[in-house]
């Protein structure tokens, strides 16, 4: 921003004068007041120097009141241009800086007629596009923050209105438990009163005889005596009997009112440990800009090394208990966090390594047959059991199976994108897992493939028998097919940022790298580099870190066991 301060005569301010400026000499780079300024235009070394008016200069940005035309550094005028380093120079700088430089023109050429060439207006529309697209940008943000502002308030309404028609809901399962626990107890009490209410005019008729009884031996002659004992033996007997009777019956069998709570109803207090889920869900912006003047292919073609650029080296080697040398690894994980994780065919394990490698505990020991595994989100991990047509998604965590997943076909690879979950069986069977409401999609069209990863909207596999990695859309719709002498028995498979694919190549002890069209591959590791056996892998595409299994030797090559090896790429 221009200064406001009327800036004062150099030559005078020198001297201990405050004069104010009137002019400003673009090549002595001074202010003049008037006095001074006359003569700087008679003497004969600056009379033609160029001069413009204080007020002028301060209508400047300060960034270009800054720009001098002496080199800072050695105090001598700018007289050249080096093209290479897009930089002015002096005498002394070509010197010192740059001798081999032979792009070197003089700067009056290059600046000659500067302000009236084309470049001016194209950068003026830069300028121009530049500014569009940040308004348009500003106004696209605003109108996503009042969309995710209404999908908040929608997302509020329907929370609730679930909330309620879960109370209403349960507001009316308990009035009906309710009245017909007041219907029963009303029976079961009207049977129990009118019972008793016989039996006590029975009681009270009891009582009279008894009464009578009493009478009878004291006033009574022997005849009435023992006629009347005949009315009273057959009160008894007919009271006695009336007793048994009831007692044969139901009658004083005790009737308890209880209640069971549904079984289903008492698991939501077990089973639900959350409302839902909050997800959100990236999708292709619609914002439409301008494409910058310079630099337009680079933009739309992203500078991606070469498949000869990718190198991995080694960070480190999972370290295995001696009683966990046994495991047979069949998968291997790195955790967004940048532990590591295997899954063991053998004892059906479940393990977490810390990012050096180090054993840290089990997660959980599975039932079934789990033959792959994949990170999810949350903590969340999902492998698959085989022929139990199940899978399974672990709190990793928690150390505890949260979810079964049954699916219609075996469940050998698997992979997650976050939002949905691949799962295959060994042939051409595939069904799609939305994570939001766990609703099933079976995929057709794909051929036989074991593995499975999922990327940007692709669905990658392997395929061990052929010796193929393939690629389709997720619609299941082929992209591309690979083979190649390299890859021999493909097995695990994942992608680095840049879609190229990592395949553990089994047979010939290999990991190979396919480039992202399928049409070139490479191998990155062999047995020279320890590699033997490799039937996992798995890359964290944040951190470039990739893990791969496989087998090491004891005694001389006499024993192996499996471990995981934890590279840079």
């Amino acid at each position: 921003m221009a200064s406001s301060v009327k800036p004062l005569c150099t030559i005078c301010h020198d001297d201990g004068i405050s004069n104010s400026a009137v002019t400003w000499c673009t090549e002595c780079e001074v202010f003049f007041c008037e006095d001074c300024e006359k003569h700087h235009s008679k003497f004969r070394q600056s009379k033609n120097h160029k001069t413009m008016s204080a007020e002028d200069y301060q209508k400047l940005p300060t960034f270009v009141q800054e720009i001098s035309s002496q080199c800072r550094e050695h105090k001598k005028k700018f007289e050249l241009y080096c093209a290479f380093h897009a930089c002015p120079c002096c005498v002394q700088c070509i010197t010192d800086k740059h001798k081999k430089c032979q792009e070197m023109k003089p700067l009056s050429d290059i600046i000659q007629q500067v302000k009236s060439s084309a470049s001016v207006q194209l950068f003026e529309k830069d300028l121009k596009d530049v500014k569009e697209n940040l308004d348009t940008a500003v106004k696209y943000l605003k109108t996503r923050i009042s969309t995710i502002n209404t999908q908040k308030t929608k997302a509020v309404e329907e929370i609730r209105y679930m909330r309620k028609s879960i109370s209403d809901y349960l507001d009316k399962l308990e009035q009906d438990i309710l009245d017909d626990l007041e219907s029963k107890h009303s029976q079961l009490k009207s049977n129990m009163a009118t019972l008793l209410q016989q039996m006590e005019q029975r009681a009270s008729q009891v009582d009279q005889m008894k009464n009578q009884f009493i009478k009878m031996t004291q006033y009574a002659t022997e005849l009435q005596m023992y006629i009347g004992l005949r009315e009273i033996e057959k009160t008894t007997s007919e009271t006695s009997k009336y007793i048994e009777d009831l007692e044969s019956g139901d009658n004083f069998s005790e009737k308890n009112l209880e209640v069971n709570i549904s079984s289903a109803l008492q698991s939501i207090l077990k089973d639900v440990k959350s409302f839902g889920d909050i997800n959100i869900n990236t999708t292709s912006s619609s914002l439409q800009i301008k494409a910058g003047r310079k630099d337009q292919a680079q933009h739309l073609v992203p500078k991606v090394s070469g498949i000869e650029q990718i190198k991995p080296s080694l960070l480190t080697k999972l370290t295995l208990p001696e009683d966990m040398k046994s495991l047979e690894i069949i998968a291997c994980l790195i955790l967004p966090d940048g532990k590591c994780m295997i899954l063991d065919y053998n004892k059906n394990l479940l393990l977490l390594f810390s990012n050096d490698g180090i054993f840290i505990r089990k997660v959980v020991t599975l039932t079934g047959y789990p033959l792959d595994a994949c990170f999810v989100r949350n903590n969340t991990v999902a492998v698959t059991l085989g022929n139990t047509f199940k899978a399974v998604l672990v709190d990793t965590e928690k150390n505890k199976v949260i979810q079964t997943i049954k699916l219609s076909h075996g469940c050998y690879g698997v992979a997650s994108d976050g939002t949905t979950l691949i799962i295959s069986d060994r042939g051409s069977q595939y069904t799609t897992v939305n994570l939001s409401d766990m609703s099933h999609t079976i995929l057709e069209g794909m051929g036989e493939v074991g593995r499975v990863s999922l990327y940007k909207g692709n669905i990658y596999g392997t395929n061990c028998g052929e010796n193929k990695v393939c690629c389709y859309k997720s619609t299941g719709e082929p992209v591309w097919t690979f083979q190649h002498q390299d890859i021999a028995w493909p097995v695990g498979l994942t992608l680095d940022k840049n879609s190229f694919v990592y395949i553990a190549s089994s047979v010939n002890n290999s990991i190979v790298v396919v480039s992202p069209d399928g049409k070139a591959c490479k191998k990155l590791l062999t047995d020279v580099d320890g590699i033997k056996g490799p039937w996992a892998i798995d890359i964290n595409r944040e951190t470039g870190t990739m893990i791969v299994s496989s087998k090491i030797s004891e005694n001389g090559g006499k024993t192996y066991y499996g471990t995981a090896c934890i590279y840079k790429i």
